[in-house]
């Protein structure tokens, strides 16, 4: 069913994530909408921590959606207990599986993912029934005394079983179905069940800490983040078990155990929301004890490109273009650099560049894409395109350092040097402003015009040579001068060009 609802609504929730993070409780809204209606609280804490290590949003944007997650997986929950319980739709809801495997076999498109999210919605029930049934068979065997009993130490144990089920299955809403399930039996009591559900919660972190291996600083502190803000919930929730069930019999004797299933959902989703309140006026404080006890490394190009990425390739090249934005921008001020401007102009280290672009490079070819993935494949297109260009002009820069001397300090050349100059600078600014259009159109004509008047300056320069007026070696400088110019400025227009491309490509 998340399968299918990712593949319906994924890209649209991806940039509600991205775009309803402006403060946390807006981030905690949209993450628990965003859980809900993926039904995985995994979907959404992993598409978090694949943001941040993208560097689409800051890590403390990312702690709302991690906050407001954790109460939208509660939904789950209330589907099994109000629908599978109450309802007991695991025999009229075979007909909706039917149609939806229908659709997912002879489907296409929307149809297919529209059916694959109904077959699995109605899987659930049939699931609940026949665990219904199997627990029905168990009761004799697995009792309330033959699990660790209504102590601390008996409930912490269960909290550990709760949490390994879930490293185990993945998935925390399954556990809480088994849980529920085992209560309505009678298998379990309820303060057992409610200790294997914060078990459970605690549990489903593993997979943002596995989805965080390997990625950015500011990725492995959104896993961290969740780890801990799950065991701080899972205490307090600990906590509160016996006041709510005392709580329950308070105010209506008797109801708890004839309601136990929707008492325990309820309680899930308090201690979860209750959780979220406590935490939010802190999130500044939070995203602050985590960058201590996970400090950032000295920053690199390459820090968003993150392993877990590539199993979704629209994040790995939205990292990808996060990284080529910071590598272009060391480049174009090297060239700057190099033609005297002390204003924009900063020498990069090199080799350090050019291992990043190598190891840009190299990521970009673990990313697979068809032809058929439409705005996708523009992208990739556009950045290897990008990626190309840009090792070509490192090597202008490299090994042609005289030559760049030579065109801001020979009288024929200075003003070509100078236009280049103040081409690039302008292009900072389209940079800025997202001005991609604007960017290449500007690369473009002073690359035109650097090409137009080589043919003159060289006739100008071998007049010179032939009268004597400079001599041969002085002649050859100034022609490979003009010739470096005239590849730096096509280099930038390319790059202006194909990356203006990349970019454009990913808001399709």
């Amino acid at each position: 069913m998340t399968d299918g609802l990712r593949a319906l609504a994924g890209s649209a929730i991806r940039a509600a994530l991205m775009r309803f993070t402006r403060s946390p409780l807006s981030g905690a809204v949209t993450g628990a909408v965003s859980t809900a209606i993926l039904q995985s609280s995994s979907a959404t804490t992993v598409a978090a921590v694949g943001f941040v290590g993208a560097g689409l949003i800051t890590f403390s944007a990312s702690l709302g959606i991690i906050f407001g997650a954790n109460i939208g997986t509660t939904i789950t929950g209330w589907l099994v207990a109000l629908l599978g319980f109450k309802l007991n739709l695991g025999t009229v809801i075979l007909p909706v599986i039917l149609v939806g495997t229908i659709l997912r076999l002879f489907g296409n498109g929307r149809a297919a993912n529209i059916g694959y999210a109904l077959a699995g919605f109605g899987l659930i029930f049939v699931g609940i029934s026949l665990m219904q049934q199997g627990m029905s068979g168990l009761t004799d065997i697995i009792t309330p005394e033959a699990l660790p009993a209504d102590t601390l130490i008996g409930r912490l144990q269960l909290v550990a079983l709760g949490i390994l089920f879930t490293m185990i299955t993945q998935s925390s809403s399954a556990g809480v179905a088994a849980t529920l399930t085992a209560l309505f039996a009678g298998a379990i009591t309820f303060e057992q069940a409610a200790a294997l559900v914060i078990g459970m919660d605690v549990g489903t972190t593993v997979t943002a800490v596995m989805a965080s291996i390997g990625g950015s600083v500011a990725a492995r502190r959104t896993g961290l983040s969740h780890v801990i803000f799950n065991l701080f919930t899972a205490c307090g929730a600990l906590i509160l078990i016996t006041p709510y069930t005392l709580l329950w019999e308070y105010l209506s004797p008797g109801a708890l155990s004839s309601n136990a299933e929707i008492a325990l959902v309820a309680f899930h989703t308090s201690y979860n929301t209750l959780g979220v309140m406590v935490i939010l006026p802190f999130t500044g404080r939070f995203a602050h004890l985590i960058e201590k006890l996970m400090p950032a490394k000295k920053p690199s190009y390459t820090g968003s490109l993150g392993e877990g990425l590539l199993e979704q390739p629209a994040l790995a090249l939205t990292a990808v273009q996060a990284s080529i934005h910071d590598e272009l921008l060391a480049l174009l001020r090297h060239v700057n650099a190099m033609l005297g401007d002390s204003l924009m102009g900063r020498r990069a280290d090199l080799a350090e560049l050019q291992a990043a672009l190598d190891e840009t490079y190299a990521y970009v070819d673990r990313i697979h894409l068809h032809e058929t993935q439409g705005a996708e494949w523009e992208r990739m297109l556009g950045i290897v395109h990008t990626l190309d260009h840009m090792q070509r002009l490192h090597e202008r820069c490299e090994e042609e350092e005289d030559r760049a001397i030579t065109a801001r300090g020979s009288a024929e050349l200075s003003d070509y040097g100078r236009t280049m100059v103040k081409t690039i600078n302008g292009i900072f600014n389209d940079i800025e402003t997202q001005s991609w259009t604007e960017a290449a159109e500007r690369a473009d004509k002073t690359a035109v015009y650097i090409h137009d008047q080589v043919e003159p300056l060289r006739q100008s320069i071998l007049a010179k040579i032939a009268s004597h007026e400079i001599d041969v070696p002085q002649g050859t400088g100034r022609l490979e001068a003009i010739r470096w110019l005239k590849r730096v400025s096509k280099h930038v227009a390319r790059v202006m060009q194909h990356y203006g491309e990349a970019v454009l490509a990913a808001g399709k």
